[in-house]
């Protein structure tokens, strides 16, 4: 029992002590080194055995070939030979490769790898030739030259027809090579051409841009000038209430005296707009697009000017109605009341506006007192400087509601923001005022009365009268070369029907002392206003002169005798002459063009640059095909800075770029 019970409940042994952990260890490690050099011996036993059977049949067995593979197992043997074996089961097989490769392979197998995202935007070969012909394309090589035929050679035989042969295949492959080139360039000009594309996006993409920073531009002008014109309101205000003098600081205003401002009907006086940046959107659209049209009057425009592009126009016609429009919105600032008749002829300078009517008056006006573009209505928000007439469908509608405006009484707006305009009246002609000119407080006017005046504006009186007959009469011998009045019948009866119709003063510009006037006889008069007479007379024109500008070294003028002319200054001699179909009705001239209304329903332009004639208008070649009817006749044209606006005989005004 005893002995079942001691079985039965037999206890585990007592774990082993620090010896025993020892003795297990080297015996462990001894297991090891056993397993290990068991496996060396058999690895050497199969490595023996197998170069044995492989070189057994062709050597001895005390041959070179078994005696290197004893020696190959005796070195296996080496502890530094098996930890140098050992060590390879510890390297990655990156490592294995790269010990195998100079850094030379390396660098030339990472430059040539192409990812397969680069390899996937190859484009497929959809050409017609192959890599070979496009390279051999591409090399100019000139043809040999044609041998020709002698009159002696023989076409017939075997050799005749072999060299025939390969002139045909040099040929047939000359003629391949031809069409290849043909299709590189055409890939080329269609690859140009989707550039272009491109680029034309881009641009307009920057135009609108352009477009929106001036818009913004005009704007800030608007508040800056309202603050401008409240800072003075408030100050006029004190000086009313006897609290401080204002002190004005304005440079600007020294042009007109205080006798004229002392004339306004309000004691409060308004600050003149005084742009800081002018627009330069038009300067970067091609020349000859339309930027706008604006329908202004119901009847023949007579007379138009501005003051800068996408600034204030004013317009006269013969409804007798003198408008005022801002260029940047199309919309009506109001009208300029005063006149008992039309308006012939009208400057703009700054903010101010001469007008000469046919009531023999001259008035003066200040823009800067029309209302300016509110925030919500005349913004070009809604308008845009670029803005043309709608969609056919929606032209009548829109046609009607512009004459509608216009044929009421009061017009497109009110007048009541111009009623604040008027400066001053001159009242000393006795005939129609056909022609004016103004600069610098002084103006000088032109007359059917046959006289020339000129006006002190810091006063408004006359200080000086020239009459152009008396003048004509007395200087007709050494002075005019043999021409009179009565030399005048030599001309054409073309000349004679144009000449009654026109005026006796056609044009006339004036700076400082010197005045230059163009009249119904044809010639063209320098004036020097210091003494009253005249320093020199210009003949060449069979016709009444209509239009006259000049500058430092050359005047330009046109006449009815459809002719523009330039005049060099320092000479007195014609300098160059243009012909036209029609009578010259209007003409401004800079630095880099003349533009001219020639009775034509577009306005005609001579670029000075380039030596070359293009047309400029709504009925010039390619122009729009979507309108109700024929343009008018363009009559009257004002051209600043590549910025034209031309009027119709129709009330139409339009802007384009020059």
């Amino acid at each position: 029992m005893s002995g079942s019970a001691s079985r039965g409940t037999s206890r585990p042994p007592p774990p082993p002590s620090g010896q025993d952990h020892q003795q297990d260890s080297s015996l462990l490690s001894n297991a090891l080194t056993a397993v290990t050099t068991t496996n060396i011996s058999s690895l050497s036993r199969k490595v023996s055995s197998t170069a044995g059977s492989l070189i057994g049949p062709f050597a001895d067995p005390g041959s070179h070939y078994h005696n290197a593979m004893t020696d190959l197992s005796k070195d296996l043997k080496k502890p530094s030979i098996q930890k140098r074996v050992f060590s390879f089961s510890k390297s990655s097989p990156s490592e294995l490769v790269r010990s195998r490769l100079s850094a030379t392979e390396i660098s030339h197998r990472a430059l040539t790898y192409l990812p397969d995202d680069l390899l996937n935007d190859i484009p497929e070969n959809d050409a017609s030739y192959s890599l070979f012909q496009g390279f051999k394309a591409s090399v100019d090589i000139p043809s040999p030259a044609k041998k020709t035929k002698g009159l002696l050679e023989d076409t017939t035989g075997a050799n005749n027809v072999t060299r025939l042969t390969r002139e045909r295949d040099r040929t047939n492959e000359d003629l391949d090579l031809i069409g290849v080139r043909k299709s590189i360039a055409s890939g080329e000009i269609r690859e140009i051409d989707r550039k272009i594309a491109q680029l034309s996006a881009i641009r307009g993409l920057v135009l609108e841009r352009l477009a929106k920073l001036e818009q913004e531009e005009t704007q800030l002008e608007h508040d800056l000038l309202e603050l401008d014109n409240k800072i003075e309101d408030i100050q006029y205000d004190m000086v009313e209430d006897g609290q401080s003098p204002i002190e004005n600081d304005d440079p600007d205003q020294g042009f007109m005296s205080e006798s004229i401002y002392s004339k306004l009907p309000s004691p409060k006086g308004r600050k003149r707009q005084k742009r800081k940046a002018m627009p330069i959107l038009h300067e970067h659209m091609a020349p000859g697009s339309e930027i706008k049209e604006m329908q202004c009057h119901a009847d023949n425009i007579t007379a138009l000017d501005f003051d800068f592009p996408f600034g204030k126009l004013v317009t006269a016609a013969l409804d007798d109605t003198v408008r005022v429009w801002d260029l940047n919105s199309g919309r009506s600032l109001g009208q300029l009341e005063g006149h008992h008749a039309s308006v012939k002829c009208l400057q703009v300078e700054d903010n101010y506006v001469a007008t000469g009517s046919t009531d023999a008056t001259i008035r003066f006006w200040d823009l800067s007192r029309t209302d300016g573009p509110s925030s919500s209505s005349s913004l070009p928000g809604s308008n845009n400087v670029t803005h043309k007439r709608g969609p056919k469908s929606n032209q009548e509608d829109d046609f009607e509601d512009d004459m509608s405006a216009i044929s009421s009484p009061t017009g497109p707006r009110s007048s009541a923001g111009t009623q604040d305009c008027h400066l001053l009246t001159l009242d000393s002609h006795i005939g129609e005022v056909t022609a004016l000119y103004f600069q610098n407080g002084t103006l000088v006017s032109g007359s059917a009365d046959k006289t020339l005046r000129q006006w002190d504006l810091s006063t408004g009186r006359c200080v000086q009268t020239l009459d152009i007959l008396w003048t004509a009469s007395s200087n007709a011998g050494p002075e005019d070369s043999g021409w009179s009045f009565a030399s005048l019948g030599r001309s054409s009866g073309r000349a004679n029907l144009s000449e009654m119709q026109a005026d006796f003063v056609g044009a006339l510009q004036c700076f400082d002392a010197a005045l230059a006037c163009g009249t119904s006889d044809g010639l063209v008069r320098l004036w020097d206003l210091r003494s009253g007479q005249v320093h020199r007379s210009l003949v060449g024109h069979t016709g009444p002169v209509t239009a006259l500008q000049f500058d430092d070294t050359y005047l330009v003028t046109g006449s009815m005798d459809r002719s523009i002319r330039i005049w060099d200054l320092r000479t007195g001699s014609i300098s160059d002459a243009f012909a036209y179909e029609n009578p010259i009705t209007s003409m401004q001239f800079d630095a880099a063009r003349i533009v001219s209304a020639a009775g034509e329903n577009y306005a005609k332009i001579y670029d000075r640059v380039d030596g070359r004639h293009w047309n400029c208008g709504a009925g010039a070649e390619g122009g729009k095909e979507d309108r109700l009817s024929t343009p008018a006749i363009v009559d009257r044209v004002r051209a600043k800075e590549g910025y034209l606006v031309e009027g119709r005989r129709d009330g139409v005004v339009g802007v384009w770029t020059c």
